[in-house]
Formats: C-alpha cells, sequence, structure tokens
C-alpha cells in the first residue's frame, strides 16, 4: 500500500512541473498585434478656443466732487438704478481760510463803493431834476450806481460759496450736490458719512463718490495667445459662459483686438473685447468670471478619420489602410493630405475614400495593463 502511495504522489508532483512548464511556455509565445481600425466619416469640423475673461460695462463712471469738503449726506446706494442728474451725496464745504478773507474784504469793499455810488447818484439826480447837469452826465452816474449794486452782489455770493459752497442765487445747481453724470445702475458707494473728499485737479484723482454704470450695454474682456490671434476678425460671433451662472449662456460679437502684445506668464497675449449681444433673464454683476468660445475654424462636409490614426512625419502624413481580411489582413502605408482638425478628429482632403478602412492605435489588453 506504501508503494503505490508512493508512485501517486510522484506522479502529482510530476503534473504539478509539467503543467508549469507548459503554462510559461504558452505565455512566452508572441500574441498577434491586435489595432483599433476606423472607417472614414464625413461630418463637420470646428477647431475652437476658450478665452478667459471677465464681463464687465462698456461705461463705469466714477463720480467726483468738484469741491473739497466733509460728506454731510448721502441719499443713494449700491445697487439702486439712478438717472442722469440726480442727487447721490451732499458736501459740507471746508472754506479755505484765505480765500474767505479776500472774499470778505471784496463785501466791504463793494459796500463802500455802492454807499459813494448811492450818494453820487442821489446829488446827481437833485441837479438833473433842476436841469444843471446834461442827460449823459447824469446817465454815467447812475450806470456807475448800478455796477456797484451787481458787484456788492456778486461779492456776498462769491462770500456765500466760499463759506457754504453754495450761494441763494445758484443753489439749485450748486457744486455742493453731487450728482450722477450718467444714467444706470449704482455699482459702489465707497464713502461714508463725515469722509473728507477732495475734488480732481492737476495733483490728484479726487475722492470718487460712486460709481456707476449701464448694465444692459455689456462687454466680454480676456486675452489670447499670440498662437491663435491670427485666426480672428471683427465681427465673429462667440459664446460666452459665465462661471457663477452656468446655466446662463450669452451671446456676443468680437469688436475689438489689440494691436500690441502683453507679456503674460512668459507668453505673448493680445487683449479683446467682444460686445454682449444678447443677455439671458438672469442678473449680470459688473466683474463676473466668464469664458469665451470662439471658433477660429471650420470645414463642413468634410472626409474626416480620427487624428489617432494619423502618422505625422518629417517626409509628409501617412496612414495606414487596411487590406484583406482575417489572417490575410495587412496594412498599406499610404501617404495623405489632411486639413482641419478639431484635436479628435482630422480631415483627410487626399489619399483615403470613404469606403476604405485605416489602422488605428494598437489595442490594449488586459494582459498589456498588467505588464506595464
Amino acid at each position: 500500500m506504501r508503494k503505490y502511495f508512493k508512485f501517486i504522489i510522484a506522479g502529482l508532483i510530476a503534473l504539478v512541473f509539467i503543467g508549469t512548464f507548459v503554462f510559461l511556455w504558452i505565455k512566452s509565445q508572441p500574441k498577434a498585434v491586435v489595432y483599433d481600425e476606423f472607417t472614414p466619416k464625413v461630418m463637420d469640423l470646428k477647431k475652437t478656443t476658450v478665452i478667459t475673461g471677465k464681463i464687465e460695462p462698456r461705461n463705469e463712471v466714477n463720480v467726483k466732487p468738484q469741491i473739497s469738503g466733509i460728506i454731510s449726506e448721502i441719499m443713494k446706494e449700491a445697487g439702486q438704478m439712478i438717472q442722469a442728474g440726480e442727487i447721490i451725496a451732499k458736501v459740507k464745504v471746508i472754506p479755505d481760510m484765505g480765500q474767505l478773507s479776500n472774499a470778505q474784504a471784496r463785501v466791504r469793499l463793494a459796500s463802500v463803493n455802492v454807499k459813494q455810488a448811492l450818494t453820487n447818484y442821489e446829488r446827481e439826480k437833485t441837479l438833473f431834476d433842476k436841469g444843471l447837469v446834461s442827460a449823459d452826465e447824469y446817465e454815467k452816474v447812475r450806470q456807475a450806481y448800478n455796477q456797484a449794486r451787481e458787484e456788492i452782489k456778486a461779492a456776498n455770493d462769491n462770500l456765500e460759496v466760499v463759506r457754504d459752497g453754495v450761494s441763494k442765487s445758484n443753489a439749485s445747481t450748486s457744486s455742493t450736490l453731487i450728482r450722477s453724470t450718467i444714467s444706470g445702475l449704482i455699482l459702489d458707494v465707497p464713502v461714508k458719512v463725515g469722509n473728507t473728499v477732495i475734488l480732481s485737479n492737476t495733483f490728484n484723482d479726487g475722492t470718487t463718490i460712486a460709481t456707476v454704470a449701464n448694465m444692459n450695454d455689456l462687454i466680454f474682456r480676456g486675452n489670447i495667445d499670440e498662437t491663435e490671434v491670427g485666426s480672428l476678425v471683427t465681427g465673429m460671433p462667440m459664446k460666452i459662459t459665465i462661471g457663477a451662472l452656468q446655466d446662463e449662456k450669452l451671446q456676443a460679437s468680437l469688436e475689438y483686438i489689440s494691436p500690441k502684445a502683453v507679456e503674460s506668464n512668459g507668453a505673448n497675449q493680445f487683449e479683446l473685447k467682444a460686445a454682449i449681444t444678447k443677455l439671458g433673464n438672469k442678473q449680470i454683476r459688473s466683474g463676473y468670471s466668464a469664458n469665451a468660445e470662439i471658433v477660429l475654424a471650420e470645414a463642413r462636409h468634410v472626409l474626416t478619420v480620427p487624428e489617432s490614426a494619423i502618422e505625422f512625419g518629417s517626409d509628409g502624413t501617412f496612414v495606414y489602410v487596411v487590406k484583406g481580411h482575417g489572417e490575410q489582413k495587412t496594412y498599406e502605408r499610404r501617404k495623405v493630405e489632411v486639413g482641419l482638425s478639431d484635436g479628435v478628429n482630422i480631415e483627410i482632403k487626399r489619399g483615403v475614400s470613404a469606403k476604405e478602412s485605416v489602422r488605428g492605435p494598437k489595442k490594449v489588453t488586459d494582459t498589456d495593463s498588467d505588464k506595464e
């Protein structure tokens, strides 16, 4: 019994060795290379690019004061609509002491002059009524008196403007009333009551009281790489997608391409602007980040194959055309003329017909993946 048991064990060990050898031999045998195959298709091709930028109003105006002073009242806030001429804020004037002294001195001098002119006028009128002076002399004195009256009125107005920022005669058009210069939406009111503001002059830009823009006239502003700018012309349509409003698709028309490049991250880029021609139903806010898709080139009803089936070489462009079937299958290397590519498919202008098939890349099996 023990003798038979030993034979059985030896036979099992031999089978294991033989099986292992056969398995390794089979695995070591070269396998036939299998390729994907494609039939050329007639389709439309579009070469597009995506430009990153933002949405802005075409006209964004900073409303600034015409005088320096302190904000005494704010009548509007960001988010409100406003019409041109409406009052945004009021400014209380801080008078310049030198100008105030000059204005006061002008009033005093005008008061003296008007009193003297009145005295001369009354004396001349008495003489004229008695026929002792001519009408010309009387008229000159009367005119001098009227001029003196106008001067004291002007001096008082000037004093009120220097001291208060407004005179009684021009209260409705006072420079202390900060008015919007355009109609639109108030985007920002960066000042508060009590803030000091200064007027714009040659030495500074002045304090911005409010920023107002027409949100019905929007533009897309972005930059495009120099390798693609040559394909653009003004008037080309664009599709705008806003990052914060993924469901909102806007239509735009390219209206400006900068003639000068700017360097950004080591690459030359050109600024472009596109007018938003069709707004959606959702509110668009100034400064929204957006992407613009623009078609750089287009080919309609052309014969195409996947770009992965193309072999690019220094001596031309080639494909491998399928010949035969089954074990008799071969691949003929053939030169072709290609056209537009959208990054996935490429146009075949000459060299392959729609009835032929071309070889694609090698099929990757699970075994190949494990080897990698």
